[in-house]
């Protein structure tokens, strides 16, 4: 299917936005790293649980060495620094904003992309991309009194979200190079495990995540916060759903559209998200979209039609 990459995109920035919303309320009321250690262990349940229906095995099968190195440096990458950076993006300057420096991520995934694969981009693409981060940015970012945006946002909440947007981006190139390790691993009469990749993938940088959160956590000395968390059934309602449209649809479908288009315009089709969180930050936070913010909408979509002209 032609742009099947790049379907899959888009449906990861609608997953992320709901993640978004969800993962505001529960790290407001669980913690940063209460809510990645809760909804990584959830991650790795119901990804193994799919693994298993469908290869009988909860673990991911014929992975070897390269695969494993990969993946996990894309996990440590992806999950332990850059979803630790974005959680707490939205504990200081909230989910609409912690999405709009995620915007970062195209250009570390198109960089190192091009270091590390080699991968090609055209003038129009590199055009698509700017025009389309140009326009998210117009849509989310607004002006005090002063008419400085730096005076509006803390500059720690500021360096935790381009860390976020940096850690996607290169977790993303990373994990491709350990899936194109894992497929060649792969008997070639295995295609029920092959078509499973993503999930597989997924696990993998799950776990590894689990693990870097869980000895932070001790280092920290915060388990016990842990049974706190868990009684708040509200937070814990949070965390599901972000685990379900997060790590589980979105994470997977994210790696899978990898596979389908190059990893530069994938991470900036899935940069959308900043767009599709406007309405419902309307809906459920009462707060006002401008016409800056559907101009800055508009924008975004020319920006992204040029990947399919």
């Amino acid at each position: 299917m032609q742009y099947f990459g790049e379907i899959l995109s888009l449906g990861v920035a609608v997953s992320w936005t709901i993640t978004a919303l969800f993962a505001e309320t529960a790290s407001k009321r669980l913690g940063t790293l209460q809510l990645n250690v809760i909804r990584l262990t959830l991650s790795i349940i119901m990804v193994g649980g799919t693994l298993w229906w469908f290869t009988g095995s909860f673990l991911p099968l014929y992975t070897d060495s390269a695969t494993l190195i990969w993946l996990a440096l894309s996990g440590f990458v992806g999950y332990v620094l850059g979803d630790y950076c974005l959680f707490n993006s939205y504990v200081l300057i909230g989910s609409r904003f912690g999405q709009l420096f995620m915007t970062t991520a195209p250009i570390a995934a198109a960089f190192f992309g091009w270091i590390i694969l080699g991968e090609h981009l055209s003038l129009q693409t590199l055009a698509g991309m700017l025009i389309t981060l140009f326009g998210i940015g117009l849509s989310v970012l607004g002006r005090g009194s002063s008419h400085k945006i730096g005076l509006k946002l803390p500059l720690k909440g500021v360096l935790f979200g381009i860390g976020a947007g940096v850690g996607q981006g290169v977790g993303l190139v990373l994990s491709k190079i350990g899936m194109n390790y894992y497929e060649a691993s792969i008997p070639e009469q295995m295609e029920s495990v092959s078509d499973l990749v993503p999930f597989a993938s997924t696990f993998i940088r799950a776990a590894v995540g689990a693990i870097g959160f869980i000895l932070i956590m001790g280092y920290k000395k915060q388990f016990h916060t842990l049974n706190t968390a868990r009684r708040d059934y509200k937070g814990m309602g949070a965390a599901l759903g972000a685990t379900v449209f997060g790590p589980f649809i979105g994470v997977s479908f994210s790696l899978m559209a990898v596979q389908y288009t190059e990893a530069g315009i994938a991470s900036t089709l899935m940069a959308l998200t900043p767009i599709f969180i406007l309405w419902p930050s309307h809906y459920f936070f009462k707060q006002q979209i401008t016409l800056r913010e559907i101009i800055g909408a508009i924008i975004s979509v020319l920006g992204v039609s040029l990947f399919f002209i």
